[in-house]
């Protein structure tokens, strides 16, 4: 049977009156009962728009849902574009293609999170191409984000930042304390996780143990044994790996995402007993970071906390990708180093106060957004305009170029 012919089949088979979970449920089981050969046919025909974007350099392809509107969706250097060489397809014929990737285990998830993060590995004449799926309900309907790993780990010296951060990073320097990768999503925060992993595992014997949903980049064992452990397949949470990594003797510990108050916790705890974690926010800048922090903490224990991050944080890198002048994007970054100044504003709850200790402490190596982004305009990197668009501070960064 042919790609359409298998569609048609499991859509005759489906009750129309039958809607959400279960119409998925039913879908599901008709998947699951397919002989190898017509799974290996849908699988091929999802594997075709992974191809495209691999070879049209996306980083996103979004699929199925009313938002889809019928359409194969890429991200190109920023921009978000449908395909329309592909035509459109309906509901059903996504829902069936996006079942057919999944294995029981994980459809049981889906059905019961209403989301399922997973990773997905498609062979191809360049090797293995790694992507970062992320599946979800819209209105009834699955819809699909999936975000292409790259395979080459970014050089941590092209990232470009000052010798005091190169040591608050690297293990040889700094054996603890909290260290902050932020920005939004697609901002590029696991990338350059990947390349400060990279190079410690470069430069020092060590052990790292990387927590993560899903594990994206797979490091090869230099000089450190680096352990991964994906949450949902090799551990229960955030939480319960940062806590079990306790008792693997490691000496750094990567937490993918500090998502909930116990999380948050739990790794303040454990940087406190003297290890050194890296770690995300879904925040844009060092100010908002340390707020969200205590701000997603019950407030019978908010001072506690306040005082526990005010002792272990040491660095916050806060970056956005802008669109550049040639086309590609452009690292912008904000860099927060701990200092007494700043260490006694957090204890004080005078983070309003940080802004102005970073913008004053440029020899030592911090630097704020909007600093930042001036250097990349003054470089003809980026134009006049993103450079406003992707400031925090609008205010700060018009006074900064009307001094240029």
């Amino acid at each position: 049977m042919n790609y359409r012919e298998i569609i048609d089949m499991i859509k005759g088979k489906i009750p129309s009156y039958v809607r959400g979970v279960e119409r998925e449920i039913m879908i599901g089981n008709e998947v699951r009962e397919l002989p190898q050969q017509q799974l290996a046919t849908l699988n091929d025909h999802f594997r075709v728009f992974l191809k495209v974007m691999v070879e049209n350099k996306a980083s996103d392809i979004d699929i199925g849902g009313w938002g889809c509107s019928g359409h194969i969706w890429y991200r190109i250097n920023g921009i978000k574009k449908p395909e329309e060489s592909f035509g459109t397809l309906d509901y059903d014929e996504t829902d069936i293609m996006l079942q057919s990737v999944l294995v029981d285990r994980q459809r049981e998830l889906l059905y019961k999170n209403k989301n399922l993060d997973f990773s997905y590995s498609v062979n191809s004449g360049n090797g293995s191409e790694r992507f970062r799926g992320d599946m979800y309900f819209e209105l009834n309907n699955l819809c699909l984000n999936m975000r292409l790993i790259p395979q080459g780990i970014r050089l941590y010296k092209d990232l470009g930042f000052h010798p005091n951060v190169n040591k608050i990073m690297n293990l040889t320097h700094e054996k603890a304390g909290l260290i902050l990768i932020t920005g939004i999503t697609g901002s590029g925060k696991s990338s350059t996780l990947d390349s400060i992993i990279d190079a410690n595992n470069r430069t020092i014997n060590a052990h790292i143990v990387i927590i993560a949903s899903p594990v994206e980049t797979v490091h090869k064992p230099i000089k450190c044994i680096v352990r991964h452990r994906e949450v949902g397949r090799d551990v229960l949470s955030f939480k319960e790996g940062t806590i079990q990594a306790l008792r693997q003797d490691p000496d750094i510990i990567m937490v993918g995402e500090m998502r909930d108050s116990d999380t948050i916790v739990t790794v303040l705890e454990v940087t406190d007993s003297g290890h050194k974690v890296f770690s995300t926010l879904h925040t844009a800048s060092a100010i908002e970071s340390i707020d969200r922090i205590i701000a997603e903490c019950p407030v019978e224990e908010q001072e506690r906390v306040r005082m526990r991050l005010a002792d272990t944080l040491r660095c916050v890198i806060s970056q956005k990708l802008v669109q550049g002048l040639n086309g590609k994007l452009v690292l912008a970054k904000e860099v927060m180093l701990m200092n007494s100044s700043i260490k006694a504003a957090i204890k004080n709850n005078s983070i309003e106060e940080i802004y102005q200790m970073i913008n004053e402490s440029g020899d030592m190596g911090m630097a704020t957004l909007e600093k930042d982004l001036l250097r990349l305009y003054k470089e003809k990197k980026i134009s006049l305009e993103n450079a406003m668009n992707y400031a925090n501070n609008k205010k700060r960064m018009n006074e900064l170029l009307g001094s240029a």
